[in-house]
């Protein structure tokens, strides 16, 4: 009988401390509290921690843009317990330059430069979100009334604007006019960023430029600028234009900041996609273009993911244009895409 009662004393025994331990465990779940006093409460928000709260994107001051623009005014990014900080760069090619540097974390700019980076061997970059496709009227080769350039005919052995080589501003203007059977090889490329090129139209430094909207619409109010061609033609017809990109290290680091960041910059390429006038009050804050021109230019195709096949048409024509020696499988320069 003693032994009987011990046995089940030591039963109770087992049992309470049991029921305590899964009474503080409760307790820690429901408290976001870990045993060591840390706080999960952000972890369990942002699913399970971000490597990196606070990052920073180059970013252009183009259409381009307007999603991010809208995930940062409208909390998505804060949604998903992150803050970004937009650093403008001048270029394309500027832009994946401060990330390459590690100034910033990700970069938006035209495929191109990151094509030609991959080619080359100069960084091992990851493409990690997509941003815009040409659409009819959003991008143009201009020129101004008293410029000799007429016809697209006109433009071999003129002066054309570009903002880098190896950039859409020299890629997509080779591309029309090989097109239009024109030497490629018989062009005065001038160095001159998208928000200086209608005063360099205007004073005759350039002949022709490449712009995106809204520096189209723009140049058209200051400057007289009048379409020569639009781009959505021919080669370049619905073509893949810009994008974000990250150091190869970076994305590898981070998963769980990129998936945030592509969560929210898809969340807000679709609310573009759906509703154009969203964004329309940010072109007037981030652009600086007025209300009217925010109104009636025309807008590029946003993407809400990347897509290798069609993003595969970008090496292909530099590999034709001799801006990469070599070809280059996009695919494989895809990061991990989060889903929405």
């Amino acid at each position: 009988m003693l032994g009987t009662a011990v046995s089940s004393g030591r039963g109770r025994t087992r049992r309470a401390v049991l029921g305590l331990a899964l009474t503080v465990a409760a307790a820690t779940a429901l408290t976001g509290c870990s045993a060591l006093g840390t706080d999960n409460s952000s972890a369990s928000s942002n699913g399970g921690g971000l490597e990196k709260t606070k990052i920073k994107v180059a970013v252009l001051p183009t259409v381009d843009t307007a999603p991010l623009w809208l995930a940062q005014d409208s909390g998505y990014f804060k949604d998903e317990g992150l803050e970004v900080e937009a650093v403008v760069a001048a270029s394309g090619q500027a832009a994946m330059t401060k990330a390459i540097s590690g100034e910033t974390d990700i970069a938006i700019s035209s495929y191109m430069p990151f094509f030609v980076a991959k080619n080359t061997g100069s960084a091992d970059l990851q493409l990690v979100a997509d941003a815009t496709s040409i659409s009819p009227k959003s991008i143009a080769i201009v020129t101004v009334p008293n410029s000799p350039v007429k016809t697209v005919n006109d433009l071999a052995n003129k002066r054309i604007a570009m903002t880098a080589r190896n950039t859409a501003s020299d890629l997509l203007v080779k591309s029309i006019m090989k097109d239009h059977g024109l030497d490629i090889t018989k062009v005065n490329w001038v160095q001159i960023p998208f928000p200086n090129v209608a005063a360099a139209l205007q004073q005759g430094q350039v002949d022709a430029a490449l712009l995106p909207e809204p520096f189209i619409s723009q140049a058209a109010k200051t400057a007289g600028a009048i379409p020569l061609i639009d781009v959505n033609t021919g080669a370049t017809q619905d073509f893949p234009l810009s994008g974000y990109g990250a150091n190869k290290k970076w994305v590898q680091a981070n998963p769980k900041t990129l998936a945030a960041f592509q969560r929210a910059l898809q969340r807000a390429t679709s609310e573009t996609n759906k509703d154009r006038s969203k964004i329309e009050p940010l072109l007037v804050k981030y652009a600086k273009i007025d209300e009217d021109t925010a109104k009636l230019l025309s807008l590029p195709s946003f993407g809400v993911k990347l897509d290798a096949r069609r993003l595969q048409r970008v090496p292909d024509l530099m590999l034709q244009m001799g801006a990469i020696t070599s070809s280059v499988d996009a695919a494989g320069m895809i990061a991990p895409q989060a889903s929405s």
